[in-house]
């Protein structure tokens, strides 16, 4: 597939991901298409991964993104895996060049505790 241009930008999370697969699917059926490999296989990728609805994982989002020191990056990774411990989020942010306090590390667990 050749790219010509590219329309827009955005990070969204793998359940948004989902419905806008679904809709494709959907879509593709309707007109009698069959659907591709490629898109058979994002299919199942986003139905195996997504742990929350579109709706729960935008709001997580941003609740995430409220938070000092989130980059809209990090808060998307988080609603993508939604960690259960502090050790799974502190793999999050090994990257950054800051030190999370365990605190922080609480909050966020509070804030994605209350998205499931």
């Amino acid at each position: 597939m050749i790219v010509k241009e590219i329309l827009s930008d955005e990070l969204i999370t793998i359940s948004e991901t989902k419905e806008l697969l679904e809709a494709v699917k959907e879509a593709r059926q309707d007109e009698g298409l069959e659907l591709g490999y490629e898109l058979r296989k994002a299919i199942n990728h986003v139905n195996t991964f997504s742990k929350v609805s579109a709706e729960k994982s935008r709001e997580l989002v941003g609740k995430l993104s409220a938070l000092e020191k989130m980059k809209p990056s990090i808060a998307v990774r988080i609603a993508d895996t939604m960690p259960l411990s502090r050790d799974e989020l502190r793999t999050i942010f090994a990257k950054e060049r800051f030190v999370l306090e365990p605190s922080d590390l609480d909050t966020m667990l509070d804030i994605i505790a209350e998205a499931e």
